[in-house]
């Protein structure tokens, strides 16, 4: 990745702004006892004297898990049984959302319960604006916010002052120093620093700033979800009577791509025959996007994000906290279905991470908390992971905070199974004024009911889809609907003015010709070299080049 100096504050307010082979031993090698964290918060955080009363809040966060990477969302390849449970054990949201098509942003709207547009982290923190972007495209895309802003209250924070312990162990990816998960109201942090990918992959050595490194070849995956495990049990150092906030933010299923051999080999055995005609990946648009799932490397990460996800749930378990614990899981963005390493499809939803369809910003939501959801809940109400930050405060007994969580509502009524349309027919608003590795067009978002507009900022031309009757956004009705079309449009746009969101502007250097040429080349030889790698995984004797893009970062 590439990282930018320029530090933006967009308004003068006080808002502060791996294909690598190990071995199965070290793969399973147990995490040696640590009674502290790699950075722990110099400010005290309150702590009570009785027994906790308020529930303890684990957010568990995937990087890059699309909605139908999950056995329980329809995958017949991957192997997801703890996630699976987990799901079918609570409410599971069917109409869930990022609200971002890349990360950083949907993190941060996690954290303040606002839209990107608002909070101005528009944009995966490290990605180049302005010409500083050197591909021939026709928009300049504007500048954003590098950091987490300062003067908000993060749901660590609010939680924090409420009496909580907080932990993070993972992805941050929100800022540097001065602005890391010590900084935003978490007491102990493990893992979390600027990189938005793995510095020294998926297994020991980390070269991590702010995780030791364990055993040679242990699972980073595995490590991060066991030293939640520790922080969870009630005979941990730093245990006490208080409830606790656990954020658990997996790097993985983000590249580079990283298994074992044996797990490559599982799902080499098990992987689905191609499509009939060879492709497993068609031209929509700009890039190649997959078109099937059967990456034996991919399905091997997946295992392991399963498997720890089954460590953490297993001590909340013992633990003798499950019914006062309420667990969330989601992930930030859709599945890397284009650009990168083209690592799974998500179909029947159209693209992928970075792309402006579902499959780009579609996601698993699942809310489990005995105390008030039961076994086999299900939602079609469109929500996001901006509503996380009202919920938690509201099923924890705590006053809301309208003023920060501007752009979430609390999800309450729908946990206890009451129907709630003031959420069902708000508008959800996405702004993404950026170009990515994965084919996406620089774009804004609406979903009003049923109806998703899609405003392309290169032309201000529309499309609209029936997201209930089209789910796969196959069929643009925007031509059948003027009237919706402009009065969607006009609340897209009314919101992001009134949120002084930024805009692209037209790049006086494009090349229309060199555009032309460079998508031949993509279309042509590119998807070509494209399906011979693909193919090439699944081979008996494949050996994967520990050059190759994902074996290292940076």
């Amino acid at each position: 990745m590439r990282t930018s100096r320029v530090t933006f504050n967009r308004r003068a307010t006080s808002r502060r702004v791996l294909l690598g082979i190990v071995s199965l031993a070290a793969l399973l090698l147990p995490c040696p006892d640590r009674s502290g964290a790699d950075e722990i918060a110099t400010t005290p955080q309150s702590v009570a004297t009785s027994q906790p009363t308020r529930p303890n809040v684990v957010l568990i966060l995937v990087d890059d898990l699309g909605l139908r990477d999950l056995g329980v969302e329809g995958s017949t390849f991957y192997r997801t049984p703890h996630i699976d449970s987990l799901a079918e054990s609570g409410m599971r949201f069917t109409s869930a959302y990022a609200n971002c098509r890349v990360c950083s942003p949907s993190r941060a709207s996690i954290l303040l319960g606002q839209f990107p547009a608002r909070h101005g982290i528009t944009q995966w923190i490290g990605g180049a604006t302005g010409t500083q972007f050197n591909r021939n495209e026709p928009l300049l895309q504007p500048e954003y916010g590098r950091r987490l802003p300062s003067d908000d209250e993060t749901l660590a924070e609010a939680l924090a002052g409420a009496g909580y312990r907080t932990f993070f162990a993972g992805k941050w990816h929100l800022g540097g120093e001065g602005s890391r998960p010590t900084d935003h109201g978490f007491a102990i942090n493990f893992g979390g620093h600027s990189k938005g990918s793995p510095p020294g992959g998926y297994f020991s050595p980390y070269n991590n700033p702010k995780l030791k490194d364990g055993p040679a070849g242990e699972s980073l995956t595995l490590r991060l979800a066991d030293e939640t495990a520790n922080f969870i049990s009630p005979s941990a150092p730093a245990a006490a009577p208080s409830p606790y906030f656990a954020m658990l933010a997996f790097y993985t299923v983000h590249g580079p791509i990283q298994t074992s051999q044996p797990l490559w080999k599982k799902y080499r055995d098990a992987a689905p025959a191609p499509p009939a005609d060879g492709n497993r990946f068609r031209i929509d648009r700009t890039l190649p996007v997959r078109q099937i799932q059967d990456n034996p490397i991919y399905a091997g990460m997946i295992e392991l994000l399963d498997d720890a996800v089954g460590r953490v749930l297993d001590a909340i378990d013992a633990s003798g906290q499950r019914d006062n614990t309420i667990v969330i899981f989601t992930s930030d963005n859709g599945g890397v279905s284009s650009g990168d390493a083209y690592s799974t499809s998500n179909l029947p939803l159209r693209g992928g991470k970075g792309r402006q369809w579902e499959g780009g910003i579609r996601e698993p939501l699942y809310i489990r908390y005995p105390a008030l959801t039961h076994a086999g809940m299900t939602s079609d109400v469109p929500v996001t992971g901006a509503d996380l930050y009202p919920t938690v405060l509201e099923l924890a007994g705590l006053p809301l905070r309208p003023q920060q969580h501007a752009d979430g509502q609390s999800l309450e009524k729908l946990l206890a199974g009451k129907p709630d349309e003031r959420l069902r027919e708000r508008p959800l608003i996405w702004h993404y004024p950026h170009y990515d590795n994965q084919g996406g067009e620089p774009s804004s978002l609406i979903r009003l009911g049923d109806y998703k507009l899609i405003h392309y900022h290169l032309d201000a031309h529309d499309e609209l889809y029936n997201l209930r009757t089209d789910p796969s956004e196959q069929h643009d009705i925007a031509a059948d609907h003027p009237s919706r079309v402009n009065s969607m449009r006009d609340i897209l746009l009314t919101y992001l003015q009134s949120v002084e969101a930024q805009f692209p502007t037209p790049d006086p250097r494009y090349d229309a010709e060199q555009a032309r040429t460079r998508q031949a080349q993509i279309e042509g030889p590119g998807k070509h070299r494209l399906e011979q790698a693909h193919a090439e995984m699944l081979e008996p004797d494949y050996q994967p080049n520990p050059t190759w893009w994902g074996s290292a970062v940076d």
